[in-house]
C-alpha cells in the first residue's frame, strides 16, 4: 500500500473517531506532502496556528494510524505549507470521505462552529480537570459563569502559559452551560479563526451575517486572544462584540498567554474592557498536580501500563506545560505498544530524550546527599563511607539511585563521589532501590519526598 491510500484510510479512521465538526475545522484541511522517503509522512496544513494544534492534539494518533497501515513508517511530519500548495494537493487527492459514514450535520454556526452545542471536546469536562491551589479560582469562575440564570460576572478572562488548561476549562464552561440550558446557543472559536471569518465576511461584503452569528449566542468563548495583536480592524470588530455582549449581560469567555494590560499589541481600550470583569490566571502545575494530573491521564487508556516510577519521572522532569506533560505520556505509551516493548526508565529516556533532559534542573550530587543525610539524620561522610551498615548502606543506595535519575553523571562519576565506589556498586544500588519501590511503601515514600524536594 502506497502513502496516498493509508492517508485516504487515515482521514477516513479520523472523521469517525473526532467527530464532523471537529474533522471538518482542525483534520480536513490537512493534505499528505508526496515524497520519496518511505519511512517518513509529510502532512501539511495551511497556517501555523493549526499546525500547532494539531501537532498538540493528533501527532501520537496520526503516528498510530498511519503505522497500523504503513508499519514502515517511522515518523510522521506536521508541516505548514502555503495556501496555494495546501490547495493544489487537496485538489490532487483522493476523497477520503466517500466510504466513510457521514455523521448528521448540525447547525452551523461562526468558523464552522455548530449554534447550540459547538465543537467541544467530550474530554474536556468540570469533573476532568484536577484542580489544586494554582487553579483553583480559575476553576470556580469557570463554573460560576456556567451556572444557569444571570452571570456573576462577565466577561470571564483565563489566562496563564501555554498548556496549563486554559482551553480544557473553556471547553468545560460550554458542556456544563449547555447541560444546564439546552435550548441556550454557544460558539467556542480560537481568535485566529475570529480574524480569518471577519476577513472573509469583509471580503464578500457579509459582515452583516458575522455579526449576526456571533453575538446571537448565549455563550461566546474566544480562545488564544493574542494571536490578534497587532490586527487594527479585527480589533475593532472584537472590541463591538465584547462591547455589545457586555452591555446585554451575556456570558463572555476570553483565553490569552498574559494578562489583559500586558498583551502587546492590543488596543488599549480593547484591554481596559476585558480587564473590567474577572481576570483569573493559573499558575504553572506543581509537581504534585503533574503527578495527579499523569494518574488520570493514565486512567483514560485503556490497556496502558506505566509503572509509578516512570510516572515519577515525568512529573518531575516535564514541569513547562500539561499538555507536554500528557504528550510525552501519549507518545511513551503509544511508542511501547506500537513496538511491543515494556515501559522502563530507561525505556522512556529514550522515547522521551530532549523532552526530559530539557525541562531538567540541575541537580549536583552534593545536594542530593545533603538532602538524604539530612532525611535519615545521618552524616553525610557516612554516605561516602566504607560503613555497611544498613542504617548507612539503605540511605547510600537511595542517593545513588537519585543521583542516576536526577543528575546527567555516569555511573562511574557517581561511584568515585561515593567513596570511590565501582560503577557495578552504582548498578546494583538503582536496582535494588527500584526493586524495594515496588514492595517498601516506606522507602517508596522517602524517594519520592526526596524527589520532590530535590527538583523543586
Amino acid at each position: 500500500m502506497d502513502q496516498a491510500k493509508a492517508w485516504t484510510r487515515v482521514r477516513g479512521n479520523l472523521r469517525l473517531s473526532a467527530g464532523q465538526r471537529l474533522f471538518d475545522q482542525w483534520l480536513k484541511p490537512i493534505v499528505l506532502i508526496p515524497g520519496d522517503d518511505a519511512e517518513t509522512v509529510r502532512l501539511g496544513l495551511p497556517s501555523a496556528f493549526m499546525t500547532n494544534w494539531v501537532k498538540n492534539h493528533y501527532a501520537d494518533r496520526l503516528m498510530m494510524e498511519f503505522r497500523a497501515q504503513l508499519p514502515g513508517v517511522r515518523t510522521v511530519s506536521i508541516e505548514t505549507v502555503d495556501a496555494r500548495s495546501n490547495r493544489e494537493l487537496a485538489a490532487a487527492a483522493p476523497v477520503a470521505e466517500a466510504a466513510v459514514p457521514a455523521t448528521p450535520s448540525a447547525q452551523a454556526g461562526a468558523g464552522g462552529q455548530a449554534i447550540g452545542r459547538p465543537n467541544l471536546d467530550s474530554r474536556f469536562t468540570f469533573d476532568r480537570f484536577v484542580v489544586d491551589t494554582t487553579n483553583r479560582v480559575a476553576f470556580n469562575a469557570a463554573k460560576a459563569l456556567a451556572e444557569p440564570g444571570k452571570p456573576r460576572f462577565s466577561p470571564l478572562y483565563l489566562h496563564s502559559n501555554t498548556g496549563q488548561g486554559k482551553t480544557h476549562l473553556m471547553h468545560a464552561i460550554g458542556h456544563a452551560f449547555l447541560d444546564a440550558c439546552p435550548d441556550a446557543s454557544a460558539i467556542y472559536m480560537p481568535a485566529e479563526r475570529f480574524m480569518f471569518e471577519f476577513v472573509r465576511a469583509v471580503r464578500e461584503r457579509d459582515t452583516y451575517a458575522f455579526k449576526a452569528r456571533l453575538r446571537g449566542v448565549d455563550l461566546l468563548m474566544i480562545d488564544d486572544l493574542q494571536f490578534i495583536a497587532g490586527k487594527e480592524s479585527t480589533q475593532e470588530e472584537f472590541f463591538h462584540t465584547v462591547d455589545e455582549f457586555m452591555r446585554e449581560g451575556k456570558r463572555l469567555v476570553i483565553a490569552a498567554d498574559r494578562s489583559p494590560l500586558a498583551l502587546e499589541g492590543i488596543e488599549t481600550r480593547l484591554a481596559s474592557r476585558l480587564g473590567s470583569g474577572l481576570a483569573a490566571d493559573i499558575k504553572p502545575a506543581e509537581l504534585g498536580l503533574r503527578r495527579t494530573i499523569l494518574d488520570r491521564k493514565l486512567e483514560d487508556m485503556a490497556g496502558a501500563t506505566v509503572p509509578s516510577e516512570v510516572l515519577d519521572l515525568l512529573a518531575a522532569r516535564i514541569s513547562s506545560s500539561v499538555r507536554e506533560l500528557e504528550g510525552a505520556l501519549n507518545r511513551l505509551v503509544a511508542y511501547a505498544q506500537l513496538n511491543s516493548e515494556v515501559v522502563t526508565i530507561a525505556f522512556a529516556e529514550s522515547v522521551l530524550g530532549e523532552a526530559l533532559r530539557g525541562s531538567q534542573r540541575r541537580v549536583t550530587i552534593d545536594e542530593i546527599q545533603k538532602a538524604v543525610s539530612s532525611h535519615f539524620d545521618v552524616k553525610q561522610l557516612d554516605l561516602v563511607s566504607q560503613r555497611r551498615a544498613v542504617a548507612i548502606a539503605r540511605p547510600r543506595q537511595i542517593a545513588m539511585y537519585l543521583a542516576k535519575r536526577l543528575t546527567t553523571r555516569s555511573l562511574p562519576e557517581i561511584g568515585r563521589k561515593f567513596g570511590n565506589r565501582d560503577h557495578s556498586t552504582v548498578i546494583h544500588a538503582v536496582r535494588r532501590i527500584e526493586e524495594l519501590r515496588g514492595t517498601d511503601s516506606e522507602i517508596d515514600g522517602a524517594v519520592r519526598s526526596l524527589m520532590r524536594q530535590l527538583e523543586a
